[in-house]
């Protein structure tokens, strides 16, 4: 019997984030998270009531009419299934290039090569500082991202101290800081950036300049 995953949307659209911005890109969202960020801009994907269950070959058949060579696994949080590294396995014999966005909260070794890991560090201001599962920093190879979502300059602070201390491969690894939207302007961002010459790309949410009055992906 095929497994199974409570999706709560498949779509296409444009990358808007991570070091693959602007691509055509296929998304595979996944109902239910295990953490409850403040700042939260896919609340509607927090309960795994939201999703419906759906097979993992009619999940890869259903990706077939985007034509896309990119896809995604996002959420919630892709890894509380257990067939999620199963999907991304399959997506990559079909020859997709995966990405898989988690909250950095689970371990993410069951993803498999060469999908790439984009992993959230909770901030302090998402309430969930305390969740983050620092081992995975260890885990990370070339090609993952990690990515600070920043609300004020405590989050910034805090950030900049995990990128200085923290024991990943910072120059294997995408560093992304990405600025909360409605909370900090990104200019106010990129200044801080720049003042302090960070080793760091500025990732900003193409999506909703794109498509500002759209709240999810389809």
């Amino acid at each position: 019997m095929d497994s199974l995953l409570r999706i709560c949307e498949i779509f296409h659209s444009i990358q808007g984030e991570s070091g693959r911005a602007g691509r055509l890109c296929a998304f595979v969202r996944l109902a239910g998270c295990n953490l409850n960020c403040a700042w939260c801009d896919t609340a509607y994907a927090v309960n795994p009531a939201a999703g419906r269950e759906i097979s993992l070959p009619m999940i890869v058949e259903s990706l077939r009419p985007f034509r896309a060579g990119l896809a995604e696994i996002t959420g919630g949080e892709p890894l509380c299934q257990a067939a999620t590294p199963e999907l991304a396995a399959r997506l990559i014999a079909e020859g997709y290039e995966v990405l898989v966005e988690t909250n950095g909260s689970l371990d993410i070794t069951a993803i498999p090569y060469p999908a790439a890991r984009i992993m959230d560090l909770k901030t302090p201001s998402s309430g969930m500082c305390g969740r983050n599962l620092l081992k995975n920093l260890a885990y990370l190879r070339r090609g993952d991202e990690v990515k600070f979502v920043v609300a004020d300059r405590e989050d910034y602070d805090w950030a900049r101290a995990m990128i200085r201390d923290a024991d990943y491969p910072v120059s294997l690894v995408a560093t992304l800081f990405s600025p909360v939207a409605g909370r900090l302007e990104p200019a106010v961002l990129a200044r801080w950036m720049l003042d302090d010459k960070l080793d760091a790309r500025l990732n900003l949410q193409l999506h909703r300049i794109l498509w500002p009055d759209r709240d999810r992906g389809a």
